[in-house]
């Protein structure tokens, strides 16, 4: 198998130890960072001469330090790609000068799920948490609507109607097969309108509920959202926050967005600030993935 003549670790990337040992038969020599670069011009001594680095969400790898590292072939993102124009690196000069650049996607998307449930069932029944309504209520016949309909939303939309929710989503198509299933399109306004939890699935970046958007939503509703970083916007989302009657979830601080410090301790506010996805399993695929795509990118 060929191998890269130098691949650096530019910060911490979170690959399980026995990925760590099996970089070895990829690269004639390896040098790893365990901390972030402090700027562009340490990034840039770090790959120094480098034709392959891995990379997770930062540090920012834009075309400046593409130009500067003249014998970079490789850029493997240790985290998920959605698209160029979501990602840390900057890929579309990178694709221009001969630089191929591989991300993963679909790692951590069980454990959400898991997020999801616990977190429905919690404030549901009032298990150590104000009790949505007067009486404990189950999943079965509750209204989820879905806001983006990936992987993730799907994997959690089957198990939660799996348990008697009624299920409807907003995609940008509509998806066959899960028509077939039982679960609907919706346009974006009558979604908010006629469910009682609306579980946001953006890629990176994404924001699609804003001002009308809320007002069509109203309150009395529980919002959870799985996105990476916020889906709505971040005045409109801490105004209705403030209304005691509706309920925001979110895994972590970056779920919630810039108002994190505001809201985080309000009673109707559930965020553990820790990613629900990154489980043992999830990093274990995630190292899976990151060197597939290392054997994919030598064989090219």
């Amino acid at each position: 198998m060929k191998k890269f003549r130098k691949l650096v670790e530019v910060g911490p990337i979170g690959l399980q130890p026995w990925a760590e040992e099996k970089l070895s038969e990829y690269a004639s020599e390896i040098i790893r960072f365990d901390t972030l670069p402090e700027n562009e011009d340490e990034l840039i001594a770090r790959i120094g001469d480098a034709d392959a680095i891995l990379v997770r969400t930062l540090p920012l790898v834009p075309a400046s330090v593409l130009s500067a590292c003249k014998n970079l072939r490789y850029v493997g993102m240790c985290c998920s790609l959605y698209s160029k124009e979501s990602a840390n690196v900057d890929i579309a000069y990178a694709e221009s000068h001969g630089i191929t650049v591989y991300g993963i996607r679909d790692y951590g998307d069980k454990g959400v799920t898991e997020f999801v449930v616990y977190a429905l069932v919690r404030i549901l029944h009032g298990y150590d948490w104000p009790m949505w309504r007067k009486r404990p209520k189950e999943i079965t016949d509750l209204r989820i609507g879905f806001v983006g309909f990936g992987t993730s939303g799907q994997m959690t939309a089957r198990l939660l109607k799996a348990m008697g929710a009624e299920i409807s989503y907003y995609a940008r198509s509509v998806k066959e097969d899960c028509e077939k299933e039982g679960m609907h399109y919706k346009n974006l306004h009558a979604l908010l309108e006629e469910s009682e939890v609306v579980i946001t699935c953006l890629n990176k970046g994404v924001i699609l509920l804003n001002e009308d958007e809320f007002r069509h939503l109203g309150n009395g509703k529980i919002m959870i959202n799985t996105s990476i970083g916020p889906a709505a916007d971040m005045n409109v989302l801490k105004n209705w926050i403030l209304n005691d009657s509706n309920i925001f979830i979110s895994d972590t601080a970056g779920g919630v967005g810039d108002i994190y410090q505001e809201v985080k301790n309000r009673k109707n506010v559930l965020c553990p600030d820790a990613s629900a996805g990154m489980t043992e399993e999830a990093y274990n695929l995630m190292s899976r993935k990151v060197l597939d795509n290392i054997e994919k990118a030598l064989s090219d």
